[in-house]
């Protein structure tokens, strides 16, 4: 019987207000998943934040077939924006936005280390993340970036050389070690490649805004923070060794991210998925990986706004992991 708990805001850092989580258990699910989101919003929209999850939620807790094992949606530091100006002078430290690379990937992997230091989970959670989220949730798998890349035995069959630095030059000390990276991660309207969608979008200012708020006027450093751009031991595939399923999703109604951004992550993941992934040795499953595409419909934010095709992205993503042995039977039967 399901056991569900109640909805918290739980802090994951102590410098700053939107250091903070949004969790729901849901109580031990035989085989089940925690479900962990990463808004987006450009890395610098105070509108869109963790609770922007919930409408997703409640049409996924709708379904019984799907064997969630919890929420989470992580608030992280945000860059500043011209369009929501602060007064340095009279807003409080803890409040003021001016997050630069690496603040945002260290707030998200601080935030999967709490969550995962406090529910124990593991591997099993699917880290969702859309626009400038799925840029987020890929980075936390990159070899280069992330700061706490998976500790694996050398008897795997997928050694890649990842002694490699981060990309960061932030004094401030890493966040927790992950356990554990995700098994799978979903992308929806994802950006991938900054350089590239800066230049498709030259004749619009504020795309280029946005990148240098967040990353800096460096464009080498736009090349080696983009998950399209790292390939080998610096990005996914030398960093997500465990993983198992990517999904990219993608609207052709979107008006701010092109599929080409798709298209680019697609082909990046190609040596990842033909690679196979390091499994326990009491783990029964293959070492199958899938790259999956999914065309949703609607505008940019509809997919959260309205839910219903976020959530549709989510519970094919409990098909996949079912077809590959790794999530009960009865999550093949989306209902979306």
């Amino acid at each position: 019987m399901e056991v569900k708990q109640m909805k918290r805001k739980l802090f994951y850092g102590r410098n700053h207000s939107l250091q903070s989580v949004v969790v729901e258990p849901r109580g031990e699910q035989k085989g089940g998943y925690w479900i962990i989101y990463i808004h987006g919003g450009a890395w610098r929209d105070p509108r869109i934040i963790a609770e922007s999850f919930q409408t997703t939620q409640s049409i996924l807790e709708a379904d019984p077939n799907l064997p969630i094992s919890g929420f989470a949606s992580i608030n992280y530091r945000l860059s500043a924006s011209a369009k929501f100006p602060q007064d340095q002078d009279t807003t409080p430290p803890e409040d003021y936005r001016n997050a630069r690379h690496p603040d945002h990937i260290r707030d998200v992997e601080a935030a999967l280390a709490f969550l995962q230091n406090t529910y124990d989970f593991g591997q099993r959670y699917i880290l969702v993340g859309h626009s400038c989220g799925a840029t987020l949730a890929f980075q936390a798998v990159m070899g280069a970036i992330a700061g706490h890349r998976e500790q694996l035995s050398d008897k795997g069959t997928n050694d890649c050389d990842v002694d490699t630095e981060p990309v960061s030059s932030s004094p401030e000390p890493l966040p927790p070690r992950l356990a554990a990276l995700p098994a799978a991660i979903i992308g929806v309207a994802g950006i991938y490649d900054l350089r590239a969608i800066v230049e498709s979008h030259r004749e619009i200012p504020e795309y280029r805004q946005f990148v240098e708020a967040a990353f800096g006027s460096d464009e080498t450093v736009w090349d080696a923070v983009s998950p399209a751009q790292m390939v080998g031991s610096r990005g996914v595939e030398g960093g997500w060794k465990t993983g198992r399923l990517a999904m990219l999703v993608h609207s052709d109604d979107d008006e701010l991210v092109e599929r080409a951004q798709l298209e680019a992550m697609r082909e990046c993941l190609r040596a990842w998925e033909g690679r196979e992934a390091q499994i326990e040795k009491e783990e029964l499953s293959s070492r199958e990986r899938r790259v999956k595409i999914l065309a949703i419909s609607g505008a940019h934010d509809d997919a959260w706004k309205k839910g219903e095709e976020l959530a549709r992205a989510i519970s094919l993503t409990f098909s996949e992991l079912s077809e590959m042995g790794l999530s009960p039977k009865s999550a093949a039967r989306p209902r979306f």
